[in-house]
């Protein structure tokens, strides 16, 4: 593959659209917001700094990232169109119904949805078999996990040539062998969250003394020994005693926390409004975010040594 087109440059468009480009494809890139379109060139810079500094090898030999003004432009001969609009389903229903009119027919069709089915994303197209989820983990050009996921209708052949164009841009293929909402990763983020959440809320624990406990006790086991081979590690017995009594005391609501949709309701959504768990200022902001990219860059070299 040479030449791949990214839909969106919000949270995810500009690292996804430096990765595939530092790969040595050819990126096509659009976004409907003109002000997203202007910054789309400085943020694929950065990422690609990033990637620079993770001595990520750099197979660009003349290759280009260039933001259209349309869509029509933008999926001209490419031969993978990727989506990361927002999380609605008859919006990204809606655009793979247009991308079908418009892309050639051998294109395949993915979506870097956090949980939508994909089943549901592709039901009605003329190609169903073409199309599949592609589920980056934030920031993309860090993490270098990307879920697979096929839809009832995709084919065997475009999740395998999916697995390869993973590999190829030197990342690592998660087969989800089910497409279940919230496909793996996001469904074990979210049963932690749900957790979290009600320890804070109930007054188990600050929210800073909880993300030192997670950082530093389950986050730093995992990122070395994942669950099951934990259970391994500890025991089975061991667990089978703690879950025995344990499970039942873990929340198991159904909706979502009122420390969360009291916060939205008030506009306070975190970064990106300036308050959300915690209260930041423009400089608090600026020196997290590259504060953690730098530690993650940092976890990453030690992971891979």
């Amino acid at each position: 593959m040479t030449k791949v087109a990214v839909i969106g440059l919000g949270t995810m468009g500009p690292g996804i659209a430096a990765t595939f480009h530092r790969a040595g494809l050819d990126v096509l890139a659009f976004d409907t917001d003109r002000a997203q379109r202007d910054k789309a060139a400085e943020r694929c810079r950065i990422a690609n700094d990033v990637l620079e500094k993770l001595g990520v090898p750099n197979k660009n030999h003349g290759q280009t990232i260039r933001v259209t003004g349309s869509l029509s432009d933008c999926v001209d001969g490419t031969e993978l169109i990727l989506e990361t609009i927002p999380e609605n389903l008859d919006l990204k229903i809606a655009l793979f119904r247009e991308l079908e009119r418009m892309a050639s027919t051998s294109a395949t069709f993915a979506s870097d949805t956090s949980g939508l089915p994909i089943t549901m994303i592709q039901a009605g197209l003329k190609r169903p078999e073409r199309v599949i989820g592609m589920h980056w983990s934030n920031p993309p050009h860090i993490i270098p996990m990307i879920e697979v996921i096929a839809g009832e209708l995709t084919s065997a052949s475009t999740t395998q040539w999916m697995c390869d164009l993973v590999r190829q841009i030197g990342h690592i293929p998660v087969v989800i062998k089910k497409d279940v909402p919230g496909f793996v990763e996001n469904r074990v983020l979210y049963s932690v969250m749900r957790e979290c959440l009600d320890l804070v809320a109930d007054g188990v624990i600050d929210p800073q003394d909880l993300d030192t406990c997670v950082s530093w006790g389950i986050g730093y086991k995992l990122s070395v020994v994942g669950p099951m081979a934990l259970l391994d590690m500890a025991g089975l017995d061991i667990y089978e005693a703690v879950a025995s009594y344990l499970n039942k005391e873990l929340s198991d609501r159904a909706d979502v926390s009122v420390h969360v949709t009291d916060k939205v309701a008030r506009g306070e959504l975190g970064l990106k409004s300036g308050s959300g768990i915690y209260t930041y200022t423009k400089e608090e902001i600026d020196r997290l975010q590259s504060e953690r990219a730098r530690r993650l860059i940092a976890v990453r070299r030690a992971l891979q040594a």
